[in-house]
């Protein structure tokens, strides 16, 4: 069953839509969330919210990537219990990692102009990825969206880490390049 019709499932109210959504992307949420908290009972509780979340947002949302929405809302949601559970050595230390990483290029909002720019922010992040080759682009979604570690990354595609984080870097110099032409930085 692909996304669209799995949305029209939530939008007529089937529990079905969360059966199928388990089925297509049930592995793939538990995988970011896993990555993000470090435990495997918190990415499975972080799954189930996501579900919970889909049920009670669409409709009337419609996402364009029923994949993409899930697992942002997999990722946000596993970043919020990791806050919670404060602690420092979760996820294996890889979330602090990848947030250290995109400071180089992505300012931490801080001030209230700061939140109101972050959607703009996003945009033009989004935008970026997209301009890239499609190797580039995985990669970077892999290690800043889903919380991959190199070494995950350079074996899921086929490279050596030392090119894994050659190609991270160069993509974070473009990023932060990007962002500052767009003047958001």
């Amino acid at each position: 069953m692909d996304d669209r019709e799995i949305i029209e499932l939530f939008n007529r109210r089937s529990e079905r839509a969360l059966d199928e959504c388990r089925a297509r992307y049930g592995s793939y949420l538990r995988r970011v969330a896993l990555n993000i908290t470090g435990s495997v009972r918190d990415a499975e509780e972080c799954e189930a919210d996501v579900y919970l979340a889909a049920w009670k947002a669409i409709p009337p949302e419609k996402p364009r990537s029923l994949g993409a929405w899930l697992a942002r809302c997999a990722r946000n949601t596993a970043l919020g219990r990791l806050e919670h559970n404060t602690a420092a050595k979760r996820g294996c230390g890889e979330v602090e990692a990848v947030l250290e990483e995109l400071s180089e290029c992505v300012p931490a909002p801080g001030s209230v102009g700061e939140r109101l720019d972050a959607d703009e922010l996003a945009r033009a992040v989004d935008s970026f990825v997209l301009e890239q080759d499609a190797r580039t682009r995985r990669v970077f979604v892999q290690r800043c969206f889903d919380c991959d570690t190199v070494p995950d990354i350079a074996r899921q595609n086929g490279m050596t880490e030392q090119a894994v984080r050659s190609l991270l870097h160069r993509t974070r110099r473009k990023l932060r390049a990007y962002l500052e032409s767009e003047e958001l930085i």
